[in-house]
């Protein structure tokens, strides 16, 4: 009983991952801050010090230390793929939709596969190349709108370029299974800070506006990975993809429902092929995992 309801707590704070991210276009509609850098800067402040403090709330000085002392190299690289996803977002808002941004990273999974497959030469099975393919088709659909000058080639560039951070992201974690993810995306939210700060202009910002960073960063950057890191070590793989393919399909939904932002068709339509490939092969993936002996979970 005691492995089903890890299995249930994993869940629920998976989704609760997911549900966190997921608010984070609707915020940034809010924020008047006309210089990006700045929004980058103190949203990845507040997710410093949140991660921070929770660090620091369950290991003490001395286990946060060793935490970040035992990140190496791999830490830094994942760190920094965190770094450039985090600021690419934020930059990449200010050219496109935030749903044509959140579809595309419905395409982390597979990107992960491919990338481990032409870098590591990982075993890749027929099932995810034809889902790969698929999800490659879909987002041509997506992007194909810039080509009418609706959407900004530079904004499906960077939503891109968010994409292929969070993968290699994954393909780095899933190398060196001992990296502590907490340490990591701490380390990547001070990266993007301290790129932000030389690159940013004035570094003041109205009250409203800093409260909004503060749950930019904190509630929604910070919080969403730390139910994340918490959730993932106790729930299959697949499973955790797939319940994390809610933060995109929660995200365009917000923005409509608060700002009534809705999505082009071509978006929607390019959407719908990605998410159709992605359930039908984390669907398959998920039975042949289940169908499988149960592996002990390591420390």
């Amino acid at each position: 009983m005691s492995g089903v309801h890890d299995e249930r707590r994993g869940l629920l704070l998976v989704f609760g991952s997911a549900v966190a991210w997921s608010f984070g276009g609707a915020i940034a509609r809010y924020l008047t801050v006309p210089d990006s850098w700045a929004v980058v800067f103190w949203r990845s402040i507040a997710a410093a010090t949140f991660l921070l403090a929770v660090m620091l709330w369950r290991e003490g000085w001395q286990g946060t230390r060793k935490l970040f002392l035992a990140m190496g190299l791999p830490g830094l690289c994942v760190g920094l793929c965190f770094a450039i996803a985090s600021s690419t977002f934020v930059m990449a808002m200010q050219y496109t939709t935030i749903a044509n941004i959140l579809l595309m990273q419905a395409g982390v999974p597979l990107i992960a596969a491919l990338v481990s497959f032409l870098v590591f030469r990982e075993r890749v099975d027929g099932a995810t190349w034809v889902a790969i393919a698929v999800v490659i088709l879909g987002v041509a659909i997506m992007v194909s709108e810039s080509l009418t000058g609706q959407v900004s080639p530079i904004g499906d560039s960077l939503s891109l370029l968010v994409a292929l951070a969070f993968a290699g992201a994954t393909v780095i974690t899933r190398r060196h299974a001992q990296v502590g993810m907490m340490p990591a995306v701490c380390t990547g939210t001070i990266i993007a800070a301290l790129a932000a700060s030389s690159l940013m202009g004035s570094v003041v910002v109205s009250p409203g506006n800093a409260a909004l960073l503060f749950v930019f960063g904190a509630l929604n950057l910070g919080l969403g990975m730390a139910l994340f890191v918490r959730g993932v070590r106790l729930v299959p793989a697949a499973l955790a993809a797939l319940i994390g393919v809610a933060e995109p399909v929660l995200g365009p939904l917000w923005v409509w429902l608060v700002h009534g932002e809705v999505p082009n068709a071509r978006t929607l339509l390019g959407g719908a092929v990605v998410f159709l490939a992605l359930l039908a092969h984390l669907g398959w993936q998920f039975r042949q995992q289940r169908q499988s002996p149960a592996m002990p979970m390591p420390d």
